[in-house]
């Protein structure tokens, strides 16, 4: 995970990922063993981190910065850089950090609040934004080049580098944030916690549940099963946030309109190995003994409540056999469809304060 690779792998590295074969019987891998196939998939050549402060102001106590680093260097040529966002207590001892993370079509700005609030707590805290969102979209607004990017990723022919913007590159970039914390004097990099929403959510568990720097986790309205989803005809409400790319999907496919036949294929290319090996109950057990909160609401569309018991069962056994049960808590909220309850933000903070070890 941190090394440095020669630059002409990168051609090859960028082509489209192809999940590792499921065993015979079609069962996903071992956690264990989907953790190396996730981190070798998405595994591409490292550039120099090279950060950039752009802004750095302080009021009532709190700095708050705005910088950029390095993530990767694309097929192009052109080197992807993360727009990043810090707010943190005034001094320079190194704190535990908390990394907030987005929705689909939401910015690093639009979980500012998140940061003051940690930073309050007495945390460094940090919000990126996701590929083709925020800083990254080109001008364009909300979800907008993010579905573009989606939908020129789905139509990138075999053989010819293909980039992942739906979820896993910004799940490459996260890895990458934790490589530029690292660097950090005022960060305790054995402190770290990961938290987003929708999203943000979903790749809160992909990223941190195969990188053990992350010692603290809360995934939002983002846990669910992708198989049992596309299984039980419960997939519209996460084709709905990529919308426009499954459109194009089905007509490319010469469906009448969305189906199911259409999410499997376009899921298989786009986030190849989700329908198994990578899919939320299989990965989650990899937290077992890190402290997880998860929060998601009963009726939710994006995260069918059904396919969520699978994940939470899947969660609940591993951290039963670790002897860690006081560090998982799950949160449904009742009648509530796909949003964050107040209860539950308030519970995620002292969640993540409590185990990051600041009072």
């Amino acid at each position: 995970m941190n090394r440095l690779l020669p630059a002409a792998f990168s051609l090859l590295l960028l082509l489209p990922l192809v999940a590792p074969a499921q065993a015979p019987d079609g069962k996903p891998l071992p956690p264990t063993e989907a953790k190396q196939a996730f981190l070798k998939l998405l595994d591409r050549p490292k550039v120099p981190l090279d950060a950039k402060v752009e802004s750095s102001t302080e009021k009532n106590g709190l700095v708050t910065e705005t910088l950029s680093f390095a993530s990767e260097k694309k097929a192009d040529g052109t080197i992807e850089r993360v727009p990043v966002l810090v707010v943190r207590p005034t001094g320079s001892e190194a704190r535990p950090v908390v990394i907030a993370l987005h929705g689909t079509g939401g910015n690093k700005e639009g979980m500012k609040s998140w940061l003051e609030e940690f930073a309050k707590r007495g945390l460094v805290a940090v919000a990126i934004d996701a590929r083709y969102h925020g800083a990254r979209s080109g001008g364009a607004k909300g979800a907008a080049a993010y579905v573009d990017a989606v939908t020129k990723a789905w139509h990138t022919p075999a053989g010819q580098p293909m980039e992942h913007p739906f979820y896993y590159d910004t799940v490459w970039d996260l890895w990458r944030t934790l490589d530029y914390l690292e660097t950090r004097p005022d960060v305790d990099k054995e402190r770290i916690a990961m938290m987003g929403i929708s999203m943000g959510g979903i790749e809160t568990w992909l990223a941190a549940s195969v990188d053990d720097r992350v010692k603290v986790a809360a995934p939002l309205i983002g846990v669910q099963c992708f198989r049992w989803s596309l299984e039980h005809e419960q997939w519209q409400g996460r084709a709905r946030t990529i919308n426009g790319t499954h459109l194009a999907a089905a007509k490319d496919l010469g469906e009448p309109a969305v189906n199911a036949k259409v999410c499997r294929a376009l899921w298989t290319k786009i986030i190849p190995g989700i329908l198994g090996d990578f899919d939320c109950p299989n990965l989650l057990p990899l937290f077992a003994g890190r402290p997880l909160y998860i929060g998601n609401g009963e009726l939710d569309p994006n995260c069918p409540i059904e396919g969520a018991k699978i994940a939470f069962a899947s969660a609940r056994a591993a951290f039963a056999k670790a002897g860690a049960t006081d560090k998982l808590v799950i949160n449904v909220a009742e009648k509530v469809p796909h949003q964050v309850t107040p209860q539950q933000h308030k519970e995620v903070v002292e969640f993540c304060v409590k185990w990051l070890g600041k009072k």
